[in-house]
């Protein structure tokens, strides 16, 4: 295999990472679509049907923050393209599902296979690019993410209703097997530590975020005193608190605490929960307020959805092409900023009568532009806040924290809407309102954002040179 040349490299790495992230959240979107016509195919109910969804989440969220390290330790190429291998593997066993087991087990399979390979996607991205084009290949990378959440919805609905719902899963099959065969050119070279993370370690920190998502967005519906969701609760607390008892002793933990030493990852990371929270919510909402509000049926809630998700991709990708730096203080704070003004006027202004093009269209471009500036400014934050050899798990534990956020901000949704009274846009008028305060207090958080050093522990000689302050722009 010829080596290739550095920039050659760094464009393929950021190409190919870029279609794996889109492959992992476009099937995290497009799925919903396909929910209905599973339960007619399986004879199923869709309470139990809309664990195709759930099913996803769960591993997805748990094994974030543990892959980083992972991909650290053993190549980020490496994984990533694991990942995308039992990615596309199971997206073929899920098309030739026989039975409603066989898919729900599949659908695990992939969100576990997503959450080795989104951490090691962008710390190889950042491991190959050099320092000063970092903070346009992270709006690169979070633009792919975006345009798969625009695409999602329109997408899977004319596939489901054209062809199939096996056919949406098979669309994964020729981008995973491209870029499996393009990605083996970047093995060679690829620099690792070879010590791997705790195990035991990484299952207990795995089964304390996994069963808090689960908890958090079981809970609305089960009741927040049921058996399971108590159970959940309490296996999120002492797994936990044994995931960091581990990582204070171990010499390679699962959770990497020392990372926190950063103030700008710290902050970063606590900004990603709120973030995870008013995105999760916000994105939630939009469909359930247009399809019982405004009677539009799921496909046109889903096209009505994708404008401000494409306006955050065009943002994504333009950060990088801006003559002004933008630090990632600027970018959380002014973005966060500007979605809690979107979600303002929405609480304010929405009612049972539709307004698409005069308010629901001009509420989301804003928004759309503060999501994709407050994601690349997340982003950048906490990856380059840290050595070069911590940025996959960096990457996997503030992408870890936003799923949390996203089940706290679920949870408090459908919270929300039971409980505010109202047969109109009431409930709906109060979530915004909810997710305004959030975005607020993101921005808020935003302002903290500082740049620091690097903090890492104890530099050897084989250790990589530190990130400059400078690198944090």
């Amino acid at each position: 295999m010829t080596p290739l040349t550095t920039t050659r490299r760094a464009s393929l790495a950021l190409l190919l990472a870029s279609a794996g992230t889109f492959l992992s959240f476009l099937d995290a979107t497009v799925t919903n679509l396909a929910v209905p016509p599973i339960a007619d195919t399986f004879d199923a109910s869709l309470t139990t049907v809309s664990w195709v969804a759930t099913a996803y989440v769960i591993p997805f969220a748990a094994l974030l923050a543990p892959a980083g390290p992972l991909a650290d330790a053993v190549g980020r190429a490496r994984l990533f393209l694991l990942g995308v291998a039992a990615f596309t593997a199971s997206s073929l066993l899920i098309a030739l599902a026989p039975n409603l087991p066989v898919l729900l087990g599949a659908r695990a399979a992939q969100g576990l296979a997503a959450a080795l390979l989104v951490p090691a996607s962008l710390g190889l991205v950042l491991a190959e690019i050099p320092a000063e084009r970092r903070r346009a290949a992270i709006g690169l990378w979070s633009a792919a993410g975006a345009l798969a959440a625009a695409a999602g919805p329109a997408l899977g609905g004319v596939v489901v209703e054209v062809l199939d719902w096996r056919a949406l899963f098979c669309l994964n099959l020729p981008v995973g097997v491209w870029v499996l065969l393009a990605g083996r050119k970047l093995l060679t070279g690829e620099t690792r530590t070879g010590r791997a993370p705790d195990l035991a370690g990484s299952l207990l920190l795995a089964v304390s975020v996994g069963a808090a998502v689960y908890g958090l967005t079981q809970g609305p519906e089960h009741g927040w005193s049921s058996a399971h969701v108590l159970a959940a609760a309490g296996a999120t607390v002492v797994a936990g608190a044994a995931t960091v008892a581990r990582a204070l002793r171990h010499p390679r933990p699962a959770l990497r605490l020392d990372l926190f030493r950063s103030r700008p990852f710290a902050v970063a990371s606590a900004v990603s929960v709120a973030y995870g929270a008013a995105l999760f919510a916000t994105m939630l909402l939009g469909v359930l307020f247009m399809t019982d509000a405004w009677n539009y049926s799921a496909l046109e809630a889903g096209l009505a959805m994708s404008p401000a998700a494409l306006v955050t991709a065009v943002v994504g990708i333009g950060i990088g092409r801006l003559s002004l730096t933008l630090t990632p203080r600027t970018m959380v704070a002014a973005g966060s900023a500007l979605v809690a003004a979107a979600t303002a006027v929405l609480a304010l202004l929405i009612d049972t009568e539709p307004r698409f093009w005069t308010l629901w269209l001009p509420a989301g471009a804003v928004m759309g532009v503060g999501v994709g500036l407050a994601t690349v400014g997340i982003s950048s934050a906490a990856a380059l806040s840290v050595a070069p050899q911590h940025f996959a798990a960096a990457t996997g534990t503030v992408m870890a924290a936003r799923q949390i956020g996203g089940g706290l901000g679920i949870a408090a949704t459908a919270v929300i809407v039971a409980e505010v009274s109202g047969t109109g846009a009431e409930p709906y008028a109060a979530v915004y309102g909810f997710t305004t305060a959030v975005n607020v207090a993101a921005a808020l958080g935003g302002l903290a954002l500082r740049p620091a050093p690097p903090s890492v522990p104890r530099p050897s000689a084989r250790t990589a040179p530190r990130v400059l302050e400078g690198d944090q722009r």
